[in-house]
């Protein structure tokens, strides 16, 4: 039986969703009035023209939203046996669209190749992670989970926020397994999984994207650090006071060695092959083979490589000792294959109308645009599309020196929109690939995670909207 509650947040969900598609409607008409508008699409072949997305294809990716929220909490059985299904016919449905109706391959081609790098970071470092054992045999405290939380962001600045998050959930559930809530994954979410990884670009993968297309890779942390800081110090103190609240369910009459063991070294070599793998690249080193027309490199080869050779070599006692599976990537794989298709119209039809409006949009314009788009869009191509905006903004172009100019000439524009992307990444599940990830490590322990609309309403929006909100104020509004 749903609860009026419930029911009610469900309509306000579907209401909101519906208003967005027909606010792209609307100001897709105001920018373009006519039926059919030209996109100038960059390949390796020159300049390609092609048509606009209609704006109604936005409806498969707000179905596949809507499904997401409202799947695992209405219609849960079902969900869990058809949401691979469901991900793969809607993506289908804009995938369909593009080659049929627009003769769009390219675009296609290009998401391919997002996704499959985007997957094969993520399921490279949960694998090697997977082999990985910390134990730690003290009394949890808040002071001690805070100090984990504070740990996890540093080190996802250099093996990413997936890796980080893959190698530190597990002994942080197994330290707390006698007073672990929601709130514990929800913060580690927050702190591990997202905002940590804003200071490099092996941190989260829009920085990486950024990396990629021309900005220095010592420029993020320069321009970001100090508001990294507070915000990341912000965050765990909000946590370790809810944790003081939390009371102490240690059983006192357990005796603690306080030691930390760590096995599985050699799984330690295959995250760094991983980092290193990140800048075999075309657009990196000069030297580096490209595989075009496929839609993988060596990067994706050797990424794909060590899920394989990890997973087979990995210490079978600390695979069990872990509880490792691979159900966790295997949702991630599904819905986000989903995601990145159908989200292609929505990026594209709002990149048109941000660098049609480009004269009027400010350095806080774009903080929020990108943050609450990679909210609920996946922050990397949602980074991409407001880096195409700020450089039609200042008439530069997608290249290595547009970028270069952008980043030294108008620095503000692209911290704006690099911050928002990153830490805004962990207001839903769906912003960023590793939050997937931990909620199933955490529901396969038996730990309750809210649901879509609880992440939401319970914790992002009370706890992380008033942080951003002062990081605005200070960074973006007072300084633009």
């Amino acid at each position: 039986m749903i609860s009026v509650k419930t029911f009610s947040i469900l309509i306000l969900f579907l209401l909101l969703t519906f208003c967005l598609a027909g606010n792209v409607l609307a100001s897709n008409n105001d920018v373009t009035n006519s039926t059919v508008v030209q996109e100038m699409v960059a390949s390796e072949e020159g300049e390609v023209e092609h048509e606009l997305p209609s704006p109604y294809m936005v409806l498969p990716f707000i179905i596949l939203l809507a499904m997401i929220a409202t799947g695992p909490l209405f219609y849960h059985h079902f969900w869990e046996r058809n949401y691979p299904k469901i991900a793969l016919f809607l993506g289908a449905i804009t995938v369909v669209y593009y080659i049929v109706f627009l003769h769009d391959t390219h675009s296609l081609r290009h998401t391919a190749a997002e996704y499959l790098s985007f997957i094969a970071l993520l399921s490279s470092l949960f694998v090697a992670s997977g082999g990985i054992l910390i134990k730690v045999d003290r009394k949890a405290t808040p002071m001690l989970n805070s100090i984990i939380l504070l740990f996890g962001a540093v080190i996802a600045n250099v093996i990413g926020t997936t890796g980080a998050s893959m190698l530190l959930i597990r002994p942080f559930i197994k330290l707390n397994k006698d007073r672990i809530k929601p709130f514990h994954i929800i913060f580690f979410i927050f702190a591990v999984s997202n905002v940590g990884g804003a200071l490099t670009p092996i941190g989260d993968p829009p920085l990486f994207l950024g990396f990629l297309k021309g900005v220095e890779f010592f420029w993020v942390v320069q321009h970001v650090w100090y508001i990294w800081l507070p915000t990341i110090l912000a965050i765990i103190a909000v946590f370790y006071f809810i944790d003081l609240k939390n009371g102490n369910n240690n059983n006192s009459e357990v005796t603690y060695s306080n030691k930390i063991e760590f096995s599985g070294m050699k799984n330690v070599v295959y995250l760094l092959i991983i980092v290193i793998s990140v800048f075999i690249d075309p657009a990196v080193i000069s030297w580096v083979p490209s595989l075009d027309p496929l839609p993988f490199g060596i990067r994706e080869i050797i990424m794909f490589s060590v899920v394989y050779f990890s997973y087979k070599s990995a210490d079978k006692e600390i695979l069990k000792a872990n509880e490792f599976d691979f159900e966790p990537i295997k949702e991630v794989a599904y819905l986000f294959i989903g995601i990145f298709a159908t989200m292609i119209p929505a990026l594209q039809l709002i990149a048109h109308m941000a660098q049609a409006k480009g004269d009027i949009l400010t350095p806080g314009i774009f903080y929020w645009s990108t943050g609450v788009l990679s909210a609920f869009l996946d922050n990397a191509p949602t980074y991409l599309n407001f880096l195409s905006a700020a450089l039609g903004k200042f008439n530069l172009e997608m290249t290595t020196t547009g970028v270069l100019e952008l980043q030294n000439l108008h620095p503000i524009y692209l911290s704006a929109i690099s911050v928002g992307a990153v830490f805004f990444g962990a207001m839903t599940y769906i912003g960023n690939g590793p939050n997937f990830m931990v909620k199933s490590i955490s529901e396969r322990s038996g730990i309750k995670m809210p649901s879509f609309f609880g992440y939401l309403i319970k914790y992002s929006l009370p706890i992380l909207i008033p942080i951003f909100i002062i990081v605005w104020l200070l960074f973006y509004y007072l300084q633009g």
